[in-house]
C-alpha cells in the first residue's frame, strides 16, 4: 500500500532546540534506530530532496520546516537521534537522552536497515519503550526498512518486517532513501497527517470535557402547585 503523496520542496533549516508553542501549532516527530541505518539521510532527503550518503555520527540534531497538510501550513520539527541503544559504556546516559526525546515527540519512525539484522532486532525494544512513555495506542509509530535498493546484501526479509509490524500493531514500509525521494517524503507526510489528526481529536475532547451542562429551567407550574399546597396546609 502506497502512502498518499503530499510532498513539496523546502530548504533545510536546523535549529538549536524546540521552542514551546500553542497546542496543534507544531508537529513533533522523532526518527529512532540503530547507528548507520540511514536516519539522517532520510531526514535530509525529506527536507531537501537531496541524498547524502556519508554522515558524521550525530548527537541528536533537530530540524524544522513548514509543510502543507490538507490545505493548512503546519510547522514540523524532526528530532534526529544517534544510535542510542547500542551496548556501550555510557549506555545509561544515552538511554536518558532517548527517553527525553521520546517524551518530547508525538509521532515516531523506527528505522532499520534491511542489510543489518541487528538493527532490525532493536526495533521491538524501541517500540516497547515508546509505548511505556506514550501508553495511548493512537500515538502513531511507523516501522521503516531502509536501504531497499541493496537487495544483494539483504539480511532482513520483507515478510519479517511485515510480521513484526503486525505483532506490534504498526504500519510497515520498505524504502530506498538513495533511490526513492518520493517514498521518503510520503512516509514523513503520512506521519505528520496522523499526528495532526490526533492533535485535533485531543483538542475536541478537551473542549467537550470543559463544557458545563446548563441547569434545567425550573417548572413554574410545579412551583405554583407546591406554593398553593404550602398555603393550604397553613390555613388548615
Amino acid at each position: 500500500m502506497r502512502l498518499p503523496s503530499m510532498s513539496q520542496p523546502f530548504l533545510l533549516a536546523p535549529i538549536a532546540e524546540c521552542s514551546p508553542g500553542p497546542p496543534g501549532a507544531q508537529v513533533r516527530l522523532a526518527v529512532l534506530g540503530a547507528r548507520g541505518v540511514g536516519k539522517s539521510a532520510m531526514i535530509v532527503r525529506f527536507l531537501t530532496k537531496r541524498f547524502i550518503g556519508d554522515y558524521e555520527p550525530n548527537t541528536g540534531n533537530l530540524y524544522s520546516r513548514l509543510v502543507h497538510l490538507e490545505g493548512d501550513h503546519v510547522a514540523v520539527q524532526i528530532q534526529d537521534t544517534p544510535g542510542c541503544i547500542q551496548v556501550q559504556e555510557d549506555c545509561v546516559q544515552v538511554l536518558d537522552s532517548l527517553s527525553r526525546c521520546v517524551k518530547w515527540a508525538e509521532g515516531f519512525l523506527l528505522v532499520y536497515s534491511i542489510t543489518d539484522y541487528s538493527s532490525y532486532q532493536l526495533v521491538q525494544p524501541l517500540y516497547q519503550h515508546i509505548r511505556k512513555v506514550h501508553p495511548d495506542a493512537r500515538t502513531p509509530i511507523i516501522i521503516v526498512g531502509n536501504k531497499a535498493d541493496l537487495l544483494h546484501a539483504r539480511q532482513v526479509q520483507a515478510k519479517e518486517g511485515l510480521q513484526l509490524a503486525h505483532e506490534l500493531g504498526s504500519l510497515f514500509l520498505e524504502i530506498s532513501t538513495s533511490e526513492d525521494s518520493q517514498g521518503v517524503c510520503d512516509v514523513f507526510q503520512y506521519l505528520c497527517k496522523e499526528v495532526s489528526k490526533l492533535q485535533h481529536a485531543g483538542s475536541t475532547d478537551r473542549r467537550r470535557s470543559s463544557i458545563i451542562p446548563r441547569p434545567k429551567s425550573p417548572n413554574m407550574q410545579d412551583l405554583k402547585r407546591r406554593f398553593k399546597q404550602a398555603l393550604s396546609s397553613k390555613v388548615k
